[in-house]
């Protein structure tokens, strides 16, 4: 079938790649990139046949919405807008009520595989009424690898359950990332490139993440030394943690996982700072003083 792909970075590339691949007319817009077939969101609609189907493949947050805004004016009556990003299920949810307005429809998609979703497929987690997601199907089972692929409620829900994946993928890599560096530091001269790569086979805790763990230390000479301790994350990890709360369902895992992500881009860590000064004026224990590089010359 015809789809208009919108965002052609990483993951919208690779899913134009894969879907082409499987005999799918692929439109494609992106102001940024110049291999696309439409210079504008015009031009894109003009190559699409009524009923039109538009695949956001562009950063959640202001991007979405901007490009969400521009194709409820300009899709026609009974054309489709999916959102495959990671847009929070709440927006997914106001947008579906606008397209709604319009007489369009608006699917909402999860999607999973990162880079390698060319090659092994993505794994998607769709949202929205049923008709229009029948419609869509055989871009999602193009798309999806067998058995990679549901329907999983109405509108939000598709996001809804990308979130939660990612929630747990933040505590899935906090242990991984906890239970190497208590490896690092004991008093054995482990191999932990030949640790993460026998625990793929037979171990209760093998996985992809496992897999790409071991990937990485081979890539990086055995250690990961030239790696800054910075971890960046996108949001859903938040509001995961936002749901829990509204739900009153503990999610502690989840919640340290992400705190440990703020606590990596502390270059100075104050609060043990302050732990230090308490410990010295409760207990009188030795506090360490932090060392300055010696002056030089005055320069004056």
């Amino acid at each position: 079938m015809q789809l208009g792909m919108i965002g052609l970075g990483r993951m919208g590339n690779g899913m134009t790649e894969r879907l082409r691949e499987h005999g799918h007319d692929v439109r494609t817009y992106d102001p940024n990139v110049q291999s696309r077939t439409a210079a504008s969101l015009e031009e894109l609609k003009a190559q699409l046949e009524p009923q039109r189907a538009f695949w956001l493949m562009v950063p959640a947050g202001k991007i979405t919405e901007d490009v969400f805004q521009d194709l409820l004016e300009l899709a026609d009556k009974g054309d489709t807008i999916v959102d495959g990003g990671n847009s929070n299920f709440h927006d997914s949810q106001r947008r579906y009520g606008e397209a709604q307005a319009k007489e369009l429809h608006f699917i909402d998609a999860g999607v999973s595989g990162g880079i390698w979703g060319l090659e092994v497929g993505f794994c998607l987690m769709v949202g929205g009424d049923a008709d229009p997601v029948k419609r869509v199907e055989p871009i999602f089972q193009a798309l999806a690898p067998e058995d990679g692929y549901a329907h999983v409620g109405p509108s939000g829900a598709g996001h809804f359950v990308k979130m939660i994946h990612n929630g747990i993928e933040y505590g899935l890599m906090q242990s991984y990332a906890e239970g190497f560096e208590i490896m690092e530091h004991s008093q054995f001269a482990l191999d932990l490139e030949q640790i993460s790569g026998i625990w793929r086979y037979g171990s209760v805790v093998r996985s992809w993440l496992l897999e790409l763990l071991h990937t990485a230390f081979e890539e990086h000479g055995g250690n990961l030394d030239d790696i800054a301790p910075y971890v960046e994350d996108s949001g859903e990890g938040r509001w995961t943690i936002h749901e829990a709360i509204a739900e009153n369902v503990p999610a502690p895992v989840i919640a340290a996982s992400l705190f440990a992500r703020f606590a990596s881009r502390n270059e100075i860590n104050f609060a043990a700072k302050v732990a230090a000064a308490l410990r010295n004026q409760f207990g009188g224990h030795a506090v360490k003083a932090v060392e300055r590089a010696k002056a030089g010359p005055d320069p004056r």
